[in-house]
C-alpha cells in the first residue's frame, strides 16, 4: 500500500462513541495514520445532509479507505483484518468463532440497549426508569455474561490468547462506559485485568475519549 493511500484514510467519528472508539484502537494497533472528522452527535450533526450522504443510517463511525466508505465498526475492523493482516481474528475457525462471540456479546447485545437514543427513549416513556439506572443495569448484565464467557476459554493476557483482538477492541469502550456510569467492576476480575493490560498499550491509550475530545 502506497503512502498516498495512507494519507487518504479518514475516520468520521464522535469522541465518546463506543463504535468509533473501537475503530480508533484498531487503526492505532495497525499503525495506520488517519484524519479524524468529528461528527457532533449531541448537536445532531449525524442527521446533516453531508453525513447522511456518507452513511444513510446517520451513525458513526464511517471509515474512508481504499476508495471505499465503510460503516458498522465490526465490519470495518474485519475489513482491516482481511486487508492489512491485522490479526484481530485467530487463524483457526474455532478461535474465530469464540472471538466473534465475545465481540458480538458487547457490540450486538449490550451496546445497542445502552445506546443513548435507546436509553433516552426508554426514560422518556415514564415509569421508574432513570438514565443512570438503565445504564447500570444493562452494562452490568452485559459484563457479567462477558466475564463468564472469558472463563470458558483459554487463559491468556487478553480476551483470546496473548495478542489484542476483535473482542478486546469491543471490551475497552464498554469498560469506559461502565466507568462513566459508575458500574462496580469488582465482580469481573478477568475482564478488569485484561483492560488494565490493554490500557498500558499506547495504541489503546491514544484512542481514549479524553485524548481525542474537542477542546472546550
Amino acid at each position: 500500500m502506497g503512502c498516498g493511500m495512507r494519507q487518504d484514510i479518514v475516520l468520521h467519528d464522535y469522541w465518546r462513541s463506543s463504535s468509533a472508539y473501537r475503530v480508533r484502537i484498531g487503526l492505532n494497533l495497525i499503525g495506520l495514520p488517519y484524519r479524524r472528522v468529528a461528527v457532533d452527535l449531541v448537536a445532531g450533526a449525524q442527521r446533516g445532509a453531508d453525513h447522511l450522504a456518507a452513511n444513510p443510517q446517520g451513525l458513526v463511525p464511517v471509515l474512508e479507505i481504499d476508495g471505499l466508505r465503510l460503516t458498522q465498526s465490526l465490519a470495518i475492523l474485519e475489513y482491516l483484518d482481511e486487508t492489512r493482516l491485522a490479526g484481530f481474528l485467530p487463524a483457526d475457525a474455532a478461535g474465530r468463532a469464540r472471538v466473534r462471540a465475545l465481540a458480538h456479546a458487547i457490540a450486538m447485545e449490550t451496546q445497542p440497549v445502552c445506546n443513548l437514543r435507546v436509553a433516552r427513549h426508554a426514560v422518556a416513556l415514564g415509569g421508574e426508569a432513570t438514565m443512570e439506572g438503565w445504564m447500570r443495569h444493562f452494562i452490568a448484565l452485559g459484563l457479567e455474561g462477558f466475564e463468564g464467557l472469558l472463563g470458558q476459554g483459554p487463559e491468556g493476557q487478553f480476551c483470546h490468547g496473548d495478542r489484542p483482538g476483535l473482542a478486546d477492541l469491543c471490551l475497552v469502550p464498554q469498560v469506559y462506559n461502565a466507568w462513566r456510569w459508575h458500574v462496580d467492576l469488582s465482580p469481573y476480575p478477568r475482564l478488569s485485568a485484561i483492560c488494565e493490560r490493554l490500557d498500558r498499550l499506547a495504541a489503546v491509550s491514544e484512542a481514549h475519549p479524553d485524548r481525542v475530545k474537542p477542546l472546550a
